[in-house]
């Protein structure tokens, strides 16, 4: 699958055929809107080059304080050696000089949506007449005892892709054969990928080839996780017994750690481990700036109207990507691709005076259990009955009796679909 023919499958999504089926520009008169995008992961980077896409006429101003993006997805690549952090760094020059989107590079400290505007930290107010929030995830630390923000410097999270990364990997490196990697995963939803099980493989793959006497643990607070048995399969092929996963069932739920000793204690304090190198993953909810400006509900996510994504809380505001309740979507990068093309087409016909279509919205996500053998599951969603669900039959899991040269082409997949993905976001 080359980059072109992944993005008229599914890169582009239904957002962007039907807007061109009826006509990206609003056909009536209009006066001259400022839409402000907050963020600028997948979902916010779309949103903006799409809203200016679907209507050049559009002022666009993207907010994001970090000058480069580290992918969340692919980073688990990193980790296992196979690719380096350049790799997945995206910038924003395209935005700004192929497609008119300004970009602010600061930090947003509130959302005054009584005035219509954003104030910045640097003291600037930026107007808007439509808002998009696509502020990724913040972590709920009261589910692991123990972590918090203040020992992420030596019990990383590798969860936002950029230092955090670096810090892992280079622990990892540094870590004596015959050492002991735990990862505690988070409970559900998360944002995914980086993927736990994904990570497990391949850091078991570095070790293979570099540690070849040390271990992956993984303590899960879960009974089960996507394509599980595709990874337990691909784990007994290449991994032996170097990888293993416990249920919370099987005394895998974690009580608290001990950040100094590098110990994880389990069921209530009897079980303890202690690990070379510990990565404990926390829940989590909303965004920072969704949560201050009350845009979430009791379950510390986002309600929106899924088939535009606009707030519940505020009809001028739409949020996208991790911290939107997107009905059976998970919280992915290509999701929140597809919710920013969503979000843009539903601002452009509002502008238009045009009801909403009902788009089709899609999601895939490739898994490498090694380099050359990668997993994956996709699935095509559609909006009914006020949320969106998971068309029947579209999409589904690799097949777990599928041939090595499937499995390497899987894996060739996986880099075309970052390839693409990437290029459709920020390029």
């Amino acid at each position: 699958m080359n980059r072109r023919d992944f993005i008229r499958a599914v890169g582009a999504g239904g957002a962007a055929a039907a807007l061109s089926a009826c006509g990206t520009a609003p056909q009536g008169p209009r006066r001259r809107t400022d839409v402000v995008v907050i963020g600028g992961g997948p979902g916010g980077a779309t949103a903006a080059k799409y809203l200016r896409r679907f209507d050049p006429g559009l002022q666009v101003t993207l907010v994001e304080p970090a000058a480069t993006y580290y992918t969340c997805f692919a980073s688990n690549w990193v980790l296992g050696g196979m690719i380096g952090m350049d790799d997945i760094a995206q910038t924003y020059g395209a935005l700004q000089d192929q497609h008119g989107v300004r970009v602010v590079q600061e930090r947003v400290v509130a959302i005054e949506a009584d005035a219509r505007r954003v104030r910045l930290a640097g003291g600037e107010s930026l107007p808007y007449t439509k808002l998009v929030v696509a502020p990724g995830m913040e972590f709920r630390y009261d589910t692991v005892e123990g972590y918090g923000p203040g020992v992420e410097g030596d019990i990383p999270h590798a969860w936002k892709a950029g230092e955090q990364t670096r810090i892992l990997r280079d622990q990892l490196r540094a870590m004596e054969d015959g050492g002991v990697f735990v990862i505690v995963p988070p409970g559900n939803p998360y944002r995914c990928p980086p993927g736990p099980y994904e990570r497990a493989s391949l850091v078991a793959h570095y070790f293979k080839a570099e540690k070849p006497r040390s271990k992956v643990l993984i303590l899960d607070r879960k009974e089960g996780f996507s394509k599980q048995g595709l990874f337990m399969d691909g784990w007994r092929k290449y991994y032996g017994d170097m990888i293993e996963w416990v249920p919370a069932s099987g005394g895998g739920l974690v009580d608290h750690i001990d950040a100094r000793t590098r110990e994880v204690f389990t069921e209530s304090g009897f079980t303890r481990h202690r690990a070379d190198v510990l990565n404990v993953i926390p829940s989590q909810k909303a965004g920072r700036i969704a949560q201050e400006a009350g845009l979430t509900d009791d379950s510390g996510w986002c309600p929106v109207d899924q088939l535009t994504f606009r707030s519940r809380v505020d009809g001028d505001i739409y949020v996208i990507g991790d911290s939107s309740i997107a009905g059976a979507m998970p919280k992915s990068g290509h999701s929140a691709n597809t919710q920013g093309k969503t979000a843009a087409a539903a601002i452009v016909r509002e502008m238009s005076g045009e009801d909403m279509l009902a788009l089709s919205t899609v999601n895939t996500c490739y898994s490498l259990v090694a380099p050359d053998y990668g997993i994956s599951v996709a699935a095509v969603y559609r909006y009914q009955d006020g949320e969106i669900a998971k068309v029947p039959g579209s999409g589904g899991l690799s097949a777990a009796d599928a041939p090595d040269y499937v499995r390497r082409l899987e894996a060739r997949y996986a880099q075309g679909w970052y390839d693409s993905i990437t290029d459709d976001s920020w390029g």
